[in-house]
């Protein structure tokens, strides 16, 4: 039987065949809407398989997009890689079609509250930690959005006892309509996807969009440390809980001699040693702080709370260990797409780092980025449509030893050329990979796969 909600003999038109636009044009068309899925892209250039769509009866209008697909429209659902505020879009405004993301529509079909990550750096470790510590509360949990499945599938996968975790980008945000989940969290928030968003107030307030719609009955989770997270509890209507890594807050969970430490309405207490965590660096203590902080409210217990953090090996593609050859480790971090989280990871080391960095430039300021390379990096290996940019900038900064190569696996080659111990070579472009790639997980693995080839 068909599960009757609001989207039942609704006419949808779902906007990009990706992950998410694929997976909830699928699940529409079984909730009894009447599913158009169009891509820009024509048939040939997409590298995902719609025979399921096809045979479920989903339409596929693949190619040049005009208003004409608009017609007799009830609403436009917007995966996470098209823009808001493409002309399509603007007319579909201009006649009033309702215009949605994908985890707007998640939100509408869950049972389950939902908690939600953002912020520029860090989502994926702390959704990913805060999967693993709600887990230790028996309740069923579903991680997604951002990362892993599309979250309206995860949504339909649990019923009103349990979590959906979500990680949420600014992408995402841009058509949050009635969203609101119970707990969120804003990590910090620092320049990026200013192709997409123009303005750093623009990407602000679509971040800011994760608690607009909180009411006194829900939580937001901030990062005391950073000044304009801090600033957002002016607008944020939920009761709100500060983290700080950096000094011991009246309330809230910060570090304490060493201690990931909890005080909230008169209870206190030690969570875990930082020096007992497997990740490490000071960005991952504060991703650790915010997902014990959510954790808590969630109803996790200080002591699994604990056992987690001492068992956690971080994820995929952040600053992951891939091998060590004749001394010299080698360390995946193909997820920093901006120069704030390659800063993050160039200050996990000591120094001696042979960094290979660059790709679809995002055309973010770099003067901090090199600075730190300066100080921490024997060789800068740069590549891709930054490469050039990258090259003066750190030039500028008197970076020395700076490398020019036409490939990525040029890169890895010059790089295990010049690597000698102590060195360490990391992968952490400061860079989207679309010039080169299809998305930052790809451009991971085939680092790997290159670098488990070396000698």
């Amino acid at each position: 039987m068909i599960k009757q909600t609001e989207f039942f003999t609704k006419k949808i038109l779902v906007l990009g065949a990706g992950v998410s636009g694929i997976s909830v044009a699928d699940i529409l068309q079984q909730l009894g809407a009447q599913v158009t899925l169009s891509d820009a892209k024509p048939a040939a250039k997409i590298d995902k398989d719609l025979s399921r769509l096809k045979t479920n009866g989903v339409r596929l209008a693949l190619g040049n997009q005009t208003e004409t697909l608009l017609d007799g429209i009830d609403y436009i659902v917007l995966s996470p890689g098209i823009s808001i505020y493409i002309p399509l879009v603007a007319a579909a405004q201009i006649r009033g079609i309702p215009v949605m993301s994908e985890v707007e529509v998640a939100y509408r079909l869950s049972s389950a509250p939902i908690i939600a990550i953002t912020g520029t750096n860090g989502k994926t470790t702390t959704t990913t930690l805060l999967g693993e510590i709600l887990k230790t509360t028996g309740r069923q949990v579903a991680v997604g959005g951002n990362i892993g499945a599309a979250l309206s599938e995860q949504a339909l996968t649990v019923g009103p006892d349990s979590f959906v975790v979500a990680e949420i980008s600014s992408f995402q945000l841009e058509g949050a309509i009635n969203f609101k989940p119970h707990i969120a969290a804003v990590l910090n928030l620092t320049p990026d996807h200013l192709d997409r968003h123009h303005t750093m107030a623009a990407y602000q307030e679509m971040k800011e969009r994760i608690f607009i719609r909180q009411d006194k009955n829900d939580y937001i989770i901030l990062n005391y440390d950073d000044v304009t997270v801090r600033g957002m509890a002016a607008r944020a209507p939920g009761n709100i809980i500060y983290f700080s890594r950096r000094q011991c807050l009246a309330q809230g969970f910060y570090v304490d001699s060493g201690n990931i430490t909890l005080n909230w309405a008169g209870k206190t207490g030690v969570i875990c040693a930082v020096s007992d965590m497997q990740i490490k660096g000071g960005h991952n203590v504060e991703n650790a702080l915010a997902a014990c902080a959510v954790g808590y409210f969630a109803g996790a217990s200080l002591e699994n709370m604990a056992a987690v953090l001492k068992a956690f090996p971080g994820v995929e593609h952040r600053i992951e260990p891939v091998r060590e050859i004749a001394g010299v480790s080698y360390y995946n971090d193909s997820k920093a797409t901006n120069p704030e989280s390659t800063i993050k990871a160039l200050e996990a080391f000591a120094g001696h780092i042979i960094l290979i960095a660059g790709g679809r430039d995002k055309n973010t300021d770099l003067t901090e980025f090199m600075q730190l390379a300066k100080e921490r990096v024997d060789h800068l290996i740069v590549m891709g449509e930054a490469g050039p940019r990258f090259a003066e900038a750190a030039a500028q900064q008197g970076v020395r030893n700076i490398h020019s190569v036409p490939s990525f696996p040029a890169a890895v080659t010059l790089a295990h050329k010049l690597a000698q111990p102590p060195q360490v070579v990391l992968l952490s472009p400061a860079c989207a990979s679309y010039d080169m790639f299809n998305n930052y997980e790809e451009r991971g693995k085939i680092f790997k796969d290159l670098v488990c080839r070396l000698g």
